[in-house]
Protein backbone atom coordinates (compact mmCIF):
# COMPACT_ATOMS: atom_id res chain seq x y z
CA UNK A 1 0.00 0.00 0.00
CA UNK A 2 1.05 3.59 -0.61
CA UNK A 3 -0.68 6.97 -0.45
CA UNK A 4 -1.06 7.36 -4.19
CA UNK A 5 -2.63 3.93 -4.60
CA UNK A 6 -4.91 4.50 -1.62
CA UNK A 7 -6.04 7.80 -3.08
CA UNK A 8 -6.95 5.99 -6.31
CA UNK A 9 -8.76 3.20 -4.44
CA UNK A 10 -10.85 5.66 -2.43
CA UNK A 11 -11.63 7.71 -5.51
CA UNK A 12 -13.27 4.59 -6.92
CA UNK A 13 -14.83 3.56 -3.62
CA UNK A 14 -16.12 6.90 -2.34
CA UNK A 15 -19.56 6.63 -4.03
CA UNK A 16 -20.17 3.24 -2.39
CA UNK A 17 -18.33 3.60 0.94
CA UNK A 18 -21.35 4.38 3.09
CA UNK A 19 -23.27 1.40 1.75
CA UNK A 20 -20.66 -0.96 3.19
CA UNK A 21 -18.95 0.84 6.08
CA UNK A 22 -21.73 3.04 7.44
CA UNK A 23 -24.58 0.55 7.48
CA UNK A 24 -25.46 -2.86 8.91
CA UNK A 25 -22.92 -4.32 11.35
CA UNK A 26 -20.47 -1.50 10.75
CA UNK A 27 -23.04 1.10 11.76
CA UNK A 28 -23.95 -0.92 14.86
CA UNK A 29 -20.26 -1.18 15.77
CA UNK A 30 -19.67 2.55 15.26
CA UNK A 31 -22.61 3.33 17.54
CA UNK A 32 -21.11 1.10 20.23
CA UNK A 33 -17.82 2.96 19.96
CA UNK A 34 -19.36 6.35 20.65
CA UNK A 35 -22.27 5.53 22.94
CA UNK A 36 -20.24 5.94 26.16
CA UNK A 37 -18.17 8.95 25.06
CA UNK A 38 -19.21 12.49 25.94
CA UNK A 39 -17.57 15.41 24.19
CA UNK A 40 -18.01 19.02 25.31
CA UNK A 41 -17.64 22.39 23.64
CA UNK A 42 -14.39 23.23 25.44
CA UNK A 43 -12.55 20.28 23.90
CA UNK A 44 -10.75 20.24 20.58
CA UNK A 45 -11.50 17.09 18.60
CA UNK A 46 -9.59 15.68 15.63
CA UNK A 47 -11.10 13.08 13.31
CA UNK A 48 -8.23 11.35 11.49
CA UNK A 49 -9.27 9.72 8.23
CA UNK A 50 -12.79 11.14 8.38
CA UNK A 51 -13.72 9.49 5.08
CA UNK A 52 -17.30 10.27 4.12
CA UNK A 53 -18.10 11.43 7.65
CA UNK A 54 -19.45 8.14 9.02
CA UNK A 55 -18.30 8.94 12.57
CA UNK A 56 -19.58 12.50 12.36
CA UNK A 57 -23.07 11.11 11.78
CA UNK A 58 -22.92 9.75 15.35
CA UNK A 59 -21.61 12.88 17.06
CA UNK A 60 -23.71 15.92 17.89
CA UNK A 61 -21.26 18.29 16.26
CA UNK A 62 -23.28 21.51 16.41
CA UNK A 63 -21.51 22.91 19.51
CA UNK A 64 -18.18 21.09 19.18
CA UNK A 65 -14.78 22.24 17.93
CA UNK A 66 -14.04 19.52 15.35
CA UNK A 67 -11.28 19.29 12.78
CA UNK A 68 -11.59 16.46 10.26
CA UNK A 69 -8.82 15.35 7.91
CA UNK A 70 -8.51 12.85 5.09
CA UNK A 71 -5.93 12.18 2.39
CA UNK A 72 -8.57 11.39 -0.22
CA UNK A 73 -10.19 14.50 -1.72
CA UNK A 74 -13.07 12.38 -2.99
CA UNK A 75 -13.90 10.97 0.44
CA UNK A 76 -13.43 14.39 2.03
CA UNK A 77 -15.74 15.92 -0.54
CA UNK A 78 -18.51 13.51 0.49
CA UNK A 79 -18.10 14.52 4.15
CA UNK A 80 -18.08 18.23 3.30
CA UNK A 81 -21.30 17.85 1.36
CA UNK A 82 -22.99 16.02 4.24
CA UNK A 83 -21.98 18.67 6.76
CA UNK A 84 -21.89 21.77 4.57
CA UNK A 85 -23.83 23.81 7.13
CA UNK A 86 -21.67 22.80 10.11
CA UNK A 87 -18.69 24.50 11.77
CA UNK A 88 -16.47 21.44 11.18
CA UNK A 89 -13.09 22.29 9.67
CA UNK A 90 -12.33 19.87 6.82
CA UNK A 91 -8.71 19.59 5.66
CA UNK A 92 -7.02 17.42 3.05
CA UNK A 93 -4.03 15.99 4.93
CA UNK A 94 -1.84 12.93 5.35
CA UNK A 95 -2.38 11.32 8.77
CA UNK A 96 1.24 10.20 8.72
CA UNK A 97 2.48 13.79 8.44
CA UNK A 98 0.09 16.22 10.10
CA UNK A 99 0.77 19.95 10.17
CA UNK A 100 -0.74 20.54 13.61
CA UNK A 101 1.41 21.57 16.54
CA UNK A 102 2.25 19.25 19.43
CA UNK A 103 -0.52 18.71 21.99
CA UNK A 104 -3.24 20.42 19.92
CA UNK A 105 -6.26 18.18 20.60
CA UNK A 106 -8.15 16.75 23.57
CA UNK A 107 -9.52 13.83 21.55
CA UNK A 108 -8.32 12.10 18.42
CA UNK A 109 -10.76 9.74 16.70
CA UNK A 110 -9.07 7.16 14.46
CA UNK A 111 -11.60 4.87 12.83
CA UNK A 112 -10.43 2.39 10.18
CA UNK A 113 -7.25 4.37 9.55
CA UNK A 114 -4.37 2.45 11.17
CA UNK A 115 -5.14 -0.58 9.00
CA UNK A 116 -5.17 1.57 5.87
CA UNK A 117 -2.20 3.95 6.01
CA UNK A 118 1.09 2.65 4.53
CA UNK A 119 2.94 3.18 7.84
CA UNK A 120 0.74 2.55 10.89
CA UNK A 121 3.59 3.27 13.32
CA UNK A 122 4.24 6.69 11.82
CA UNK A 123 0.52 7.44 11.84
CA UNK A 124 0.16 6.48 15.49
CA UNK A 125 3.23 8.53 16.38
CA UNK A 126 1.63 11.56 14.75
CA UNK A 127 -1.67 10.94 16.53
CA UNK A 128 0.08 10.73 19.89
CA UNK A 129 2.14 13.85 19.10
CA UNK A 130 -0.85 16.10 18.42
CA UNK A 131 -2.79 14.74 21.43
CA UNK A 132 -2.71 16.78 24.62
CA UNK A 133 -1.54 15.19 27.85
CA UNK A 134 -4.53 13.57 29.58
CA UNK A 135 -6.22 13.54 26.17
CA UNK A 136 -7.63 10.38 24.63
CA UNK A 137 -7.46 8.44 21.38
CA UNK A 138 -10.57 6.58 20.22
CA UNK A 139 -9.79 3.72 17.85
CA UNK A 140 -12.17 1.53 15.87
CA UNK A 141 -10.22 -0.76 13.61
CA UNK A 142 -9.23 -4.30 12.71
CA UNK A 143 -6.15 -5.97 14.17
CA UNK A 144 -4.74 -9.45 14.47
CA UNK A 145 -5.92 -11.36 17.58
CA UNK A 146 -3.88 -10.83 20.74
CA UNK A 147 -0.95 -13.22 21.05
CA UNK A 148 -2.09 -15.17 18.01
CA UNK A 149 -0.77 -15.61 14.51
CA UNK A 150 -2.87 -15.06 11.43
CA UNK A 151 -4.74 -18.12 10.25
CA UNK A 152 -3.48 -19.66 7.01
CA UNK A 153 -6.46 -18.39 4.95
CA UNK A 154 -5.81 -14.85 6.17
CA UNK A 155 -2.09 -15.18 5.46
CA UNK A 156 -2.95 -16.13 1.88
CA UNK A 157 -5.56 -13.40 1.54
CA UNK A 158 -3.49 -10.64 3.11
CA UNK A 159 -1.52 -9.62 -0.02
CA UNK A 160 -4.69 -9.53 -2.10
CA UNK A 161 -6.57 -7.43 0.46
CA UNK A 162 -3.63 -5.04 0.75
CA UNK A 163 -4.01 -4.30 -2.95
CA UNK A 164 -7.56 -3.17 -2.13
CA UNK A 165 -6.14 -0.61 0.28
CA UNK A 166 -6.29 -2.22 3.71
CA UNK A 167 -4.31 -4.66 5.86
CA UNK A 168 -5.80 -7.52 7.91
CA UNK A 169 -2.48 -8.46 9.50
CA UNK A 170 -1.51 -5.49 11.66
CA UNK A 171 -0.94 -5.99 15.38
CA UNK A 172 -2.12 -3.36 17.82
CA UNK A 173 0.09 -4.87 20.53
CA UNK A 174 3.17 -4.17 18.41
CA UNK A 175 2.03 -0.65 17.62
CA UNK A 176 2.19 0.93 21.08
CA UNK A 177 5.68 -0.22 22.23
CA UNK A 178 7.24 0.86 18.96
CA UNK A 179 6.17 4.44 19.59
CA UNK A 180 6.17 5.26 23.29
CA UNK A 181 5.13 4.16 26.73
CA UNK A 182 3.36 7.37 27.68
CA UNK A 183 0.13 5.91 26.35
CA UNK A 184 -2.19 3.96 28.64
CA UNK A 185 -4.80 1.61 27.18
CA UNK A 186 -7.99 2.26 29.15
CA UNK A 187 -10.29 0.02 27.12
CA UNK A 188 -9.81 -2.74 24.57
CA UNK A 189 -13.13 -4.29 23.63
CA UNK A 190 -13.94 -6.82 20.86
CA UNK A 191 -16.73 -5.20 18.93
CA UNK A 192 -17.25 -7.02 15.63
CA UNK A 193 -16.36 -10.16 13.64
CA UNK A 194 -15.26 -12.26 16.65
CA UNK A 195 -12.90 -9.60 17.90
CA UNK A 196 -11.19 -8.81 14.63
CA UNK A 197 -12.60 -5.29 14.97
CA UNK A 198 -11.94 -3.64 18.33
CA UNK A 199 -12.82 -0.50 20.24
CA UNK A 200 -9.68 0.83 21.90
CA UNK A 201 -9.44 3.89 24.14
CA UNK A 202 -5.95 5.20 24.91
CA UNK A 203 -5.02 8.01 27.30
CA UNK A 204 -1.86 10.07 27.00
CA UNK A 205 -0.23 10.20 30.41
CA UNK A 206 2.75 12.05 31.84
CA UNK A 207 5.84 9.89 31.95
CA UNK A 208 9.56 10.13 32.54
CA UNK A 209 12.26 9.80 29.94
CA UNK A 210 15.44 7.93 30.63
CA UNK A 211 18.03 9.45 28.33
CA UNK A 212 21.03 11.06 30.03
CA UNK A 213 18.89 11.27 33.12
CA UNK A 214 15.26 11.40 34.20
CA UNK A 215 13.49 14.22 32.41
CA UNK A 216 9.83 15.19 32.48
CA UNK A 217 8.41 14.29 29.09
CA UNK A 218 6.68 17.66 28.90
CA UNK A 219 10.05 19.37 28.67
CA UNK A 220 11.57 17.09 26.06
CA UNK A 221 11.06 16.87 22.32
CA UNK A 222 8.95 13.81 21.55
CA UNK A 223 11.16 13.03 18.57
CA UNK A 224 13.71 11.65 21.03
CA UNK A 225 11.35 8.79 21.78
CA UNK A 226 9.84 7.56 25.02
CA UNK A 227 11.05 4.53 26.93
Amino acid sequence: MNNYWNKFIYKIGSPFYDKFFNSGNFLIARKKVFQTISFDSKQKILIVGVGTGADLDLINSSDLDITAIDYSPDMLGKAKTKFKDSKIKFLEMDAQNMVFGDESFDYVVASLILSVVPDANKCFQEISRVLKYEGKIIIFDKFTPKNKKLSLPKVLLRPIIRVLGTDIGRSFEELIPKNNKCMKVEEDTPIMMNGMYRKIIIAKIHCVLQLTGSVDSRETDTSLGWV
